[in-house]
Formats: structure tokens, sequence, C-alpha cells
């Protein structure tokens, strides 16, 4: 096995492999190292990344407690769920 390659090292241990839920980990990662999305945005959906991208640079952003409060506030107002607010 001296002078292997990792490739060939890492074929070998695969060969070795009997779980399928290994081999479907496995699987995932090659997918996710293959793939290669491109999103495309529209001009408005660019005007508020680029106003959160400046809200950020603000410091103008919540902590996930003062996020969750100010989401249940708006919920208990309206008496709708956030996800039907935002249309998500």
């Amino acid at each position: 096995m001296p002078g292997n390659t990792l490739k060939e090292k890492l074929i070998n241990k695969l060969k070795e492999i009997d779980d399928p839920a290994i081999l479907e980990e496995v699987s995932n990662l090659f997918e996710l190292q293959e793939q290669e999305t491109v999103f495309i945005s529209n001009n408005e959906q660019k005007k508020a990344i680029d106003e959160a991208q400046q809200q950020i640079k603000n410091k103008q952003t919540l902590d996930n407690e003062q996020a969750n409060k100010e989401s249940d506030e708006c919920t208990s107002k309206t008496g709708k769920r956030l996800s039907d607010i935002l249309r998500i």
C-alpha cells in the first residue's frame, strides 16, 4: 500500500464499506462538492441584500433572543404566523 495516492486509498476504503448509511453520507458529500448553484437575483432582491449588508455594517442587528421577541410581538398583534406574514 505504500506509494498509493490519496485517491487510491479512498477508493480502497470505499470498497471495504458495507454500511449503507455511511455510503449514503459519502455519496451526499460527493454530490455537494460537484454541484455549483448560481442564484440569479432580481433588482428588488439585490436592493434587499444591499440594505441588509448596510445594516450589518452599521451594526443594526438583533441577537436571537431579540429577534424571537420581535417575531412573537408581530405574530401576537396580527394573529398570523411569521411565515404567513413574510409569505415564505
